[in-house]
């Protein structure tokens, strides 16, 4: 029998990393076993449903590529896959349920069923429904109903003993029957709750393995009731360790104390596939114990036995960390370059040579996390003015006289190479007789507008002569502009004090592949 696997979000808001985090397991079960991946929306809770949260979940799933087989969009021979378009299914469930015995129609309002759970703290008692619609013959309820009462179905559940079932994680899982109590499967509404919409749904579909988060442990007792009533086969169960937050009593992810929404995720500029290797990791590990993987380095040795149950911590800077290697280490410049585009249109940027552009990335990306960072610091490059702040034009008015120097310098200069402009820049400095960073520190501010780029050499030769010059012109235009409280010689000392704190930092820094700061 070929696995058949689903993911079946709510469309109320935006879509939730957990929602991203099951439905990974699930597609790497399904694909795994050459089985199904189903897509379900289960949208039956008008009061919170959003239409534009159901695009959201269709675009989250296809930007991770977790493609389902059937669904919304995709089709399928057991649709349809919204649940608001199968009300008639569920009704005829009900139905065959109350003609078996196994459910019940109940007709107390709203102000009775709260004087009953007020009734209930008064006395001590555990709250719950108390069952008291059972008492209404079968026959009354169906006239009733017919005349149009409101009213809702309920499960009749056993008062005594125990309902077990098996998780593949977990083993025998035994809740008291005592904490069931009649639960509301079709509301007076006439739409169903999850509980029956959910196994008439896995059931006709031919779901085989529910694989979804441990919080509805609690709530399978009821499916297996529902199960046995309509004489079905259960599935196999496997509940998942719910992503935890990295606090000391690891409570629960929610949006109350960190961002859940895959959708800020993907605005941050954290890549699809840092995400589904970071949520890959959650509870369960390559069996080499590779920290960097692809979906289909997931899929391909993927077993539910390997997932922990110990509460997988979702750590924004260990995601960040993983997606600085893959815009670092992973994708090349040209895939790289084309995820950028966005995140520079944003800014009102693009990039004409597509060449420049490569070149900017491979030397900006080792310093970025994400892609609006990557972007960000690409701005320097892209731009044809750059603005100084107050501290940029100090560092300038420091390094005045260098700056004017290196404009002749580089203007006579012929080629821009590496070996060049690093010839040029290091015999510079030996003849001002002055530490490195006094120099190199008002030249990077005045190519990129601040002290925290890439090296020097590396800003010009990828900047060319033409950029180069015309930055070092604006600089120079920006300190003969002065600022109205400034103080020549404070601003210049407090510019040679931060050059040497910087000059140190630097000594402290290992440096990079060509030996330069």
């Amino acid at each position: 029998m070929p696995v058949v696997t689903r993911i079946a979000p709510s469309p109320t808001g935006d879509p939730h990393v957990g929602t991203a985090y099951v439905g990974l397991f699930n597609y790497a079960l399904a694909r795994r076993s050459g089985g199904r991946f189903v897509l379900r929306l289960e949208d039956t809770d008008r009061q919170r449903y959003q239409a534009e949260a159901e695009t959201k979940i269709l675009d989250m799933l296809e930007w991770l590529g977790l493609q389902a087989d059937e669904g919304p969009g995709v089709g399928g021979a057991q649709g349809p896959y919204r649940q608001s378009e199968r009300l008639d299914l569920y009704r005829e469930h009900a139905q065959r349920l109350i003609d078996g015995g196994h459910a019940y129609r109940a007709f107390e309002t709203p102000e009775e069923l709260e004087a009953m759970r007020l009734e209930q703290r008064r006395l001590g008692l555990d709250p719950g429904y108390d069952g008291r619609g059972r008492a209404v013959p079968a026959d009354e309820q169906a006239r009733r109903a017919a005349a149009g009462e409101p009213h809702v179905v309920r499960l009749l559940t056993p008062d005594e003993g125990e309902t077990s079932f098996h998780d593949l994680l977990r083993g025998e899982v035994r809740i008291p029957n005592r904490e069931i109590r009649d639960p509301v499967l079709l509301k007076s509404d006439g739409y169903p709750t999850y509980h029956l919409a959910v196994v008439v749904d896995d059931h006709l579909m031919g779901i085989t393995h529910v694989m979804r988060a441990e919080e509805w442990v609690t709530s399978t007792p009821i499916h297996v009731l529902l199960y046995r009533a309509f004489g079905w086969e259960l599935p196999t169960f496997v509940h998942l360790p719910l992503l935890r937050n990295p606090d000391a009593n690891k409570t629960k992810i929610s949006k109350r104390k960190m961002d859940t929404s895959v959708e800020s995720y993907r605005e941050q500029g954290i890549l699809p596939e840092a995400l589904l290797n970071f949520l890959g990791t959650m509870g369960w590990s390559m069996p080499d114990g590779r920290e960097v993987f692809s979906l289909d380095d997931m899929v391909e040795v993927f077993d539910v036995k390997r997932i922990s149950l110990g509460g997988p911590v979702f750590d924004l800077k260990r995601l960040r960390h993983l997606n600085a290697r893959y815009l670092r280490d992973v994708l090349d410049l040209e895939t790289l370059a084309e995820r950028l585009r966005p995140y520079l249109a944003a800014r009102g940027l693009a990039a004409a040579d597509e060449d420049y552009l490569l070149d900017v990335l491979d030397v900006v990306r080792p310093r970025a996390e994400t892609l609006q960072e990557l972007a960000e610091q690409a701005v320097p490059f892209l731009v044809e003015r750059l603005g100084y702040d107050v501290d940029a034009r100090r560092r300038l008015a420091a390094g005045q006289a260098y700056l004017e120097d290196l404009e002749r310098a580089f203007a006579a200069l012929e080629w821009f190479d590496d070996d060049d402009v690093d010839e040029l820049l290091r015999s510079y400095v030996q003849r001002q007789a002055v530490p490195m960073g006094k120099v190199m520190m008002p030249l990077r501010v005045a190519l990129t507008g601040t002290t925290q780029a890439p090296g020097v050499v590396d800003l010009v030769v990828i900047m060319g002569k033409e950029r180069t010059l015309s930055r070092i012109g604006q600089a120079l235009q920006a300190i003969s502009e002065g600022l109205p409280d400034d103080d020549p010689d404070r601003l210049k000392a407090e510019a040679e004090a931060a050059a040497k704190e910087e000059a140190r930092a630097k000594r402290r820094r290992p440096l990079n592949a060509a030996g330069r700061g």
